[in-house]
């Protein structure tokens, strides 16, 4: 039996152990996310106008010009381009001056054959993760428009089903995909929308992608070769190709299924890639990975204006995390 002086102790102990568990438990679901916290944003302040004289507008802290944003990764390429990564914008600033402007922004999607089964899951993370805000028309390139229609899908954005033709094999698909966008930003894009974002179907978002990723030319660095020398980057290196990239040039790899632009700079990398495309094809070549390589081969000479971390295209088979500091969207995710 404990004496007097020993149950008073053990009663202060259960009391301090169950204030603890209760304080815990109200924080649990902040504890739990803090793993996925966006770590770039900042809740501002809006101070409203006072009798007029002045607009409202965001009160924020003075940045510091002393003080980088990042000190673990390249920030800014050596041609001035901003590489965007966690912790480098502030998104409310970026949302703020992008109402103003009230910019269009058209999601392209190539959803072909059996890959139709992909772009509920994908609609869903876009709906919910993509351009909140924003004045977002999705557009679905497909082969199989009453598949897609038969989906029912439960979307709060335009959508627009563009039929494409039925391609022989997925090789076929990814060489005809530049066309599409060539022709679709000449008759179509030119007359809806500002910016252009491609992204493939096999993607999910799991964070916000916002108006930081909009650009003149904007691509993403592959998430596999970001530390990877120049001679291990999968360039077409045969100068029979019009994708031929000499062993000295290239400055990164970039994934070609997810990149952003005005639509006059989507459609003149979309008309490059798909005349370096044909030229190959008369001559029996086929590019090592396909567009990608014409993709890359044009970003070398036409240098893209903005740059996004590889945190915008991860792919879980990678094991290198250290300056990840979230995953926003996934590829690869082929459940059908």
């Amino acid at each position: 039996m404990l004496n007097k002086k020993a149950r008073v102790y053990f009663s202060c102990f259960m009391l301090i152990l169950g204030t603890l568990i209760g304080f815990l438990l109200s924080k649990w679901s902040e504890i739990g996310s803090l793993g996925w916290r966006e770590p770039d944003v900042i809740t501002l302040t809006v101070r409203m106008p006072e009798n007029g004289s002045l607009p409202s507008r965001m009160i924020y802290g003075k940045p510091d010009i002393a003080k980088a944003p990042r000190r673990d990764v390249m920030v800014l390429s050596p041609w001035l381009a901003p590489i965007v990564w966690a912790g480098t914008f502030n998104r409310d600033l970026l949302m703020e001056e992008f109402q103003h402007k009230k910019y269009r922004i058209g999601l392209t999607v190539t959803a072909i054959g059996k890959y139709v089964k992909l772009l509920k899951k994908f609609l869903e993370s876009t709906e919910r993760y993509f351009m909140k805000g924003g004045m977002v028309t999705y557009y679905v390139f497909t082969d199989r428009p009453d598949k897609v229609k038969a989906l029912s899908l439960e979307v709060n954005r335009p959508l627009k089903i563009i039929t494409v033709p039925k391609y022989p094999t997925w090789g076929h698909v990814v060489l005809g995909r530049m066309e599409i966008l060539k022709n679709q930003s000449e008759v179509l894009f030119q007359q809806e929308v500002d910016y252009v974002v491609s992204l493939d179907v096999d993607m999910v978002l799991f964070s916000h992608i916002g108006v930081e990723i909009l650009g003149e030319l904007v691509s993403v660095i592959h998430p596999g070769y970001y530390h990877s020398p120049r001679k291990d980057l999968p360039y077409e290196r045969r100068p029979a190709s019009q994708a031929f990239i000499p062993e000295d040039e290239g400055d990164f790899y970039y994934q070609a299924n997810f990149f952003v632009g005005t639509v006059q700079r989507i459609y003149q990398l979309a008309t490059a890639c798909y005349e370096g495309i044909v030229k190959d094809k008369a001559n029996d070549i086929q590019a090592v990975v396909y567009e990608e390589s014409h993709f890359n081969k044009y970003l070398v000479y036409n240098k893209p204006t903005k740059l996004l971390s590889p945190e915008y295209i991860w792919m879980n088979n990678l094991w290198r995390l250290k300056d990840i500091r979230i995953k926003r969207i996934v590829h690869g995710e082929k459940k059908f």
